[in-house]
């Protein structure tokens, strides 16, 4: 418990000084020093419970939310694109309402993304991810009346989104408002996993720390993006587990090709192909009882075709999206009998009997890529059936983009995207 605890702090310091030494790179560079300092109480509640919520009945979860914000300096290509957004540090201390289910604090890096503005209120959508470190979880509680089974890893994954509501005072004070919506969970890396999924409301208080005007640069008008279409190919890989009662670890592999239309310089829509490989399938290994045993490696595959969806933000870029299997063996292997298909093989699109007890016949993959040197790409993906996540992976990615005719180079390979591509067209 010790050594878990310490590697959170680890991850968490290691997660705040690289967002903050990132942050401060750019703004000194921009001769903008300005940011802000945000205190919000908050209280919510759970939803979609699952039965140990039930069982356990807590209260709702409350705490304190911590911020340190960075407003635009301006000076970005993907600023301008996303009307200067604000991007900030967060910390939240939540109590989430039992004994059994304990304390949670969670570390996050988030954007708040401008929507309606006047000089007396202003409206702003807030996505954030991150980490959140548990004081108590399933193995922690096995001595209670009712275990925890909602967590059973002291790190976890925190997803967080909502709405901003400004009102303000000064120039340099704030009243905040939040509405806003949290997930923690493990991704299956540890059963059992059923997570938390929060929504939550707050009132708060922003300082804001601003220098002079004459300090601030002008902002910076940067080209469109020199490419219309992208051909992404992507391979991630990761662990997951199948049942608490089993501490066996099993291998997961996506491939991914897939074609993506720029609609404007921040977001992106496109089609492709999934691949996907679960070793837990069918497996000997496992006490879980959702599947048969199979011996076939190929049962264990599953194939599908997606509609997905790119939000840059500079050289990071959020993905979602919705696929259909079209290879999918596993839909014939489940051991229990169906009220309506009972033994018998499942059409394409199957009746799903319950969320958690047989998988649906189309899934969601959610994350981000980090774009590391010109075409190249670290990431990391969630893939769920439902709101039930299958697994969380991390692979590479290589972007491939189809440069327009008018905005190549002949010095420059066609299919090459520079880091800092606004260089050479703004010249």
């Amino acid at each position: 418990m010790k050594i878990q605890r310490l590697v959170t702090l680890f991850l968490g310091v290691l997660l705040c000084v690289g967002v903050a030494s990132a942050q401060t790179k750019d703004f000194t560079q921009s001769g903008n020093s300005r940011f802000a300092i945000k205190v919000q109480p908050f209280m919510g509640s759970y939803l979609l419970a699952s039965s140990n919520l039930k069982e356990i009945n807590p209260n709702g979860p409350a705490g304190l939310n911590f911020g340190v914000e960075f407003p635009s300096s301006q000076q970005r290509p993907w600023q301008q694109y996303l009307n200067n957004p604000t991007v900030g540090l967060g910390m939240s201390y939540i109590n989430l309402g039992d004994k059994a289910m304990g304390t949670a604090i969670s570390m996050y890096p988030y954007i708040m993304i401008n929507g309606f503005r006047s000089k007396h209120f202003q409206l702003k959508v807030k996505l954030g991810s991150g980490i959140a470190a548990l004081n108590e979880h399933y193995y922690t509680t096995l001595d209670h009346p009712i275990p925890n089974t909602t967590f059973s890893t002291t790190i976890n994954a925190y997803l967080t989104g909502g709405l901003n509501f400004e009102f303000p005072i000064t120039r340099n004070f704030t009243i905040n408002s939040e509405l806003g919506f949290f997930h923690i969970s493990n991704g299956r890396t540890k059963e059992p996993n059923k997570g938390a999924n929060v929504l939550y409301g707050g009132v708060g208080l922003v300082a804001m720390i601003n220098p002079a005007k004459e300090d601030e640069k002008s902002p910076v008008e940067f080209p469109d993006l020199p490419y219309k279409w992208s051909l992404n190919i992507s391979a991630s890989s990761g662990i997951h587990a199948a049942d608490s009662s089993d501490p066996h670890r099993f291998f997961i592999l996506s491939m991914h090709v897939g074609a993506i239309y720029s609609t404007c310089n921040w977001h992106g829509i496109g089609v492709g192909a999934d691949l996907f490989y679960n070793d837990a399938i069918g497996s000997k290994e496992t006490n879980r009882g959702m599947y048969v045993v199979t011996e076939d490696d190929w049962r264990r595959m599953r194939g599908g075709i997606s509609i997905n969806n790119e939000f840059k933000f500079g050289d990071v870029t959020a993905m979602l999206g919705w696929g259909l299997y079209l290879f999918n063996p596993v839909r014939n292997l489940y051991a229990n009998d169906h009220p309506i298909y009972g033994t018998g093989p499942r059409p394409l699109f199957y009746k799903s009997e319950e969320v958690g007890v047989d998988e649906a016949f189309h899934y969601i993959r959610f994350g981000i890529k980090y774009r590391i040197c010109d075409n190249v790409y670290l990431q990391a993906l969630a893939k769920t059936h439902m709101h039930i996540c299958e697994l969380v992976e991390f692979g590479v990615s290589y972007q491939i983009p189809f440069i327009t005719r008018n905005k190549r180079k002949d010095d420059k390979v066609v299919f090459h995207h520079t880091r800092h591509w606004w260089k050479e067209y703004s010249e």
